[in-house]
């Protein structure tokens, strides 16, 4: 039988919320989505969506490394912004975190995240 285990890193943001950073089950990762916080200042990283895409893949790594999962364990993203017009941009540093064969990906532009960010991933990896 699989136990649900909660997954954190101390250098990943803490939860905003009650939620885990992650949920490993099996061999399944089911990390939360990530914004662009600095876990030592707890603030949201100054700049655009270039330094905030950065950042967020910093804290999903983070917390894929915490399991012991890297970024070619990810099978599925979902990135979620406030402006699509970024999208190119953005698109240019995720595509630096990943090799083939990419991860399936969803991209949904939405009215506003969380403390105000432009950017949120969240990610599922399998070993």
């Amino acid at each position: 039988m699989n136990v649900k285990r909660s997954i954190h890193s101390d250098k990943a943001p803490k939860a905003l919320g009650p939620y885990s950073q992650a949920i490993e089950m099996g061999n399944m990762l089911f990390c939360a989505g990530q914004i662009p916080i600095d876990p030592d200042s707890g603030s949201l990283v100054e700049g655009g969506i270039a330094e905030q895409t950065i950042r967020v893949f910093q804290n999903i790594k983070a917390v894929l490394n915490a399991a012991d999962y890297n970024f070619n364990h990810v099978v599925k993203s979902t990135v979620f912004m406030t402006d699509l017009s970024h999208f190119a941009e953005m698109n240019e540093i995720y595509a630096k975190n990943f090799v083939e064969p990419f991860p399936a990906r969803s991209t949904i532009q939405v009215s506003a995240l969380p403390k105000g960010s432009m950017i949120e991933i969240e990610v599922i990896a399998v070993k």
